[in-house]
């Protein structure tokens, strides 16, 4: 508790208000929220999230996965999840520490490291396990360094390779791995997922992406699906309508300039896709959410 009581103190003082932080170390995002929120949509990136005061949950394919100070969360490929902060007070803010995991120095640190065969996982990648000490104490230095930027540059990624290090051989060690396995079917549905979040507005087939994953068009599909509970076009579809959604709502675009941006020829086709996914007509929506400070909280 001693440990996760520090990280809450480094957590809260690097964050004035509610919101998401980009801080001085790469890949390392602090979240605080004083109040429970709304379900918000967004795409998580292959992260590492632990929570140092508070509880939330996150939805994908209709399954729930709640998380708080005792567990963590991991995604392994890029993900279009619904997050809702559960429990938060302005007394006892939801504090979180997001880590965005840096795929080419895990699979170096796979490499180095001998570590016994795992079977590939089945299923949507992501998972939520118990906080191990030994990962708990490396992110806990990681944060450390927010208060020592001079050291950062030397330490940070002695530290982060640590954290690394931890979920190679953890609980989620079998999701990990596999997407550190550039020839593992995990790390082929990561880099078509990456690719997708990149090129939402193009047009593309599940033919081109399965011939570049190396696989048949039928079995790229049905892991493409159990890993993130999406066909490629409905993935593409999520995608879309969160980036236009964003557009919309932070930087003041119209719904048919949003619509056409993200790679709708149709606006009724827009509408009819937004509204069937956020429940309400872009306009109505969009004002919703600029009246709610809900939107920028991601981890």
């Amino acid at each position: 508790m001693r440990q996760i009581d520090e990280l809450a103190g480094i957590i809260a003082s690097h964050t004035e208000a509610d919101g998401m932080y980009a801080s001085v170390l790469p890949r390392l995002s602090l979240v605080r929220s004083c109040t429970p929120t709304q379900a918000v949509p967004a795409v998580y990136r292959p992260s590492l999230c632990i929570i140092a005061q508070g509880r939330k949950q996150v939805e994908l394919g209709g399954r729930s996965y709640v998380y708080d100070s005792q567990t963590y969360l991991t995604v392994s490929v890029d993900l279009p999840l619904v997050g809702s902060i559960l429990e938060a007070s302005p007394e006892r803010p939801y504090l979180c520490l997001a880590l965005d995991i840096d795929l080419p120095a895990l699979t170096e640190q796979m490499l180095q490291t001998s570590l016994d065969s795992a079977p590939e996982p089945v299923g949507p990648a992501l998972g939520v396990s118990q906080v191990e000490p030994g990962l708990l104490d490396a992110a806990l230095r990681l944060a450390r360094l927010l208060d020592a930027p001079k050291d950062a540059p030397a330490l940070a990624p002695l530290a982060e390779r640590e954290i690394l290090y931890r979920l190679l051989s953890g609980a989620q060690a079998p999701m990990i791995r596999h997407i550190a396995a550039a020839e593992s079917r995990l790390a082929k549905v990561s880099r078509a997922t990456a690719w997708l979040r990149r090129n939402y507005a193009r047009p593309f087939s599940v033919e081109r992406l399965a011939a570049d994953a190396g696989m048949s068009p039928s079995s790229f599909y049905s892991h493409f699906k159990s890993a993130t509970t999406l066909s490629p076009l409905q993935y593409r579809t999520r995608v879309r309508l969160q980036e236009a959604r964003r557009m919309m709502v932070v930087e003041g675009m119209d719904a048919a300039s949003a619509g056409f941006t993200v790679g709708y020829d149709s606006p009724s086709q827009f509408s009819r896709d937004y509204r069937r996914l956020y429940g309400a007509p872009p306009l109505r929506d969009t004002i919703r959410l600029r009246r709610s400070p809900d939107y920028a909280l991601g981890a």
